[in-house]
């Protein structure tokens, strides 16, 4: 039997990982698990540690274990504390011995796609694409589709993220993950998309089962998409208010688009500078970083000439 499939014993845990509810997943009862799926379930149990903000005592106990997967769940944990050169050097030496090991192909795509090794990311994502046989891997298949149609939409590539995604659908019908990626792509097509994202989204976020502060998140950011700016405000003041995660990184980014979008500018600068002390690396803060430099380099060539 697919562990995975709605009959499976995996499915709580793997759901409640991908939607963001990871004290959920770290309390999860394991002990009547059957023995090929006690790793799968460690392993998640670990990446909901990091995601937790416990990265650390995640690697601690990643050491503590043998074989592949728990050693590309260190190179996450190394990349999320800041050594990414670390992190990159283990999932580079995961690839030449380990490649065909789904957990080093999730974590150690996401490690090579966050360091901007995209290619890399990808070629080793699309190892063993179409593989149905999910039940004897380490992670479905359909954990590799999201990721990849992550990075498409990243790429600014949504003809391959549809593409993806539609691919997805034909052997997942069901699956939270492929629901959870066709709402990407739903939101960067936009149109009639929009709302279809926020059904998924908003279910998520308000049923008390699955509620956590990664779908309210994404329920305000379909809330934005959709010009509801203070149905978004709401989602996302319950994600900040939280107690589930500390400080919710994406909650604050975000935080600061719906007060630059609301002209609430006293608020945007307080989220930008908690953002900072959080995450002063984060994609949002680079990107504008990188359009003041573009302003000031523009503004440069009209600037009046001093004889």
């Amino acid at each position: 039997m697919d562990p995975f499939s709605a009959e499976g014993e995996l499915l709580t845990i793997h759901n409640a990982f991908h939607q963001g509810q990871y004290q959920a997943v770290l309390d999860f009862d394991t002990s009547s698990l059957s023995q090929s799926n006690v790793t799968t379930a460690r392993v998640l149990k670990l990446r909901a540690q990091v995601a937790s903000g416990d990265a650390q005592g995640a690697i601690s106990s990643a050491k503590k274990e043998n074989g592949p997967d728990f050693k590309a769940v260190n190179a996450l944990a190394q990349y999320s504390l800041g050594d990414t050169s670390g992190a990159e050097t283990q999932v580079d030496q995961l690839i030449e011995s380990s490649s065909e090991n789904a957990t080093v192909q999730i974590l150690g795509g996401i490690v090579l796609q966050a360091a901007g090794r995209t290619e890399e990311a990808l070629s080793l994502l699309s190892k063993h694409q179409g593989n149905l046989e999910a039940s004897v891997l380490p992670e479905p298949i359909s954990a590799r589709s999201p990721l990849i149609t992550q990075i498409h939409l990243q790429q600014n590539r949504t003809d391959l993220a549809l593409k993806e995604v539609s691919a997805g659908r034909k052997w997942a019908q069901d699956s939270l993950l492929v629901n959870i990626a066709e709402s990407w792509v739903g939101m960067r097509v936009g149109g009639e998309s929009y709302q279809s994202a926020f059904y998924v989204f908003e279910e998520m976020a308000q049923t008390p089962s699955s509620t956590s502060s990664k779908s309210l998140v994404s329920q305000a950011v379909s809330e934005l998409h959709l010009g509801r700016l203070p149905e978004a405000e709401a989602a996302l003041n319950q994600a900040l208010q939280n107690n589930e995660s500390k400080k919710d990184i994406e909650a604050i980014a975000n935080a600061v688009v719906l007060a630059t979008m609301m002209g609430k500018s006293a608020e945007q600068e307080r989220y930008l500078e908690e953002l900072r002390k959080e995450k002063e690396d984060h994609m949002l803060l680079r990107d504008l970083e990188e359009k003041e430099r573009l302003f000031d380099q523009a503004l440069g060539k009209y600037a009046a000439k001093v004889a």
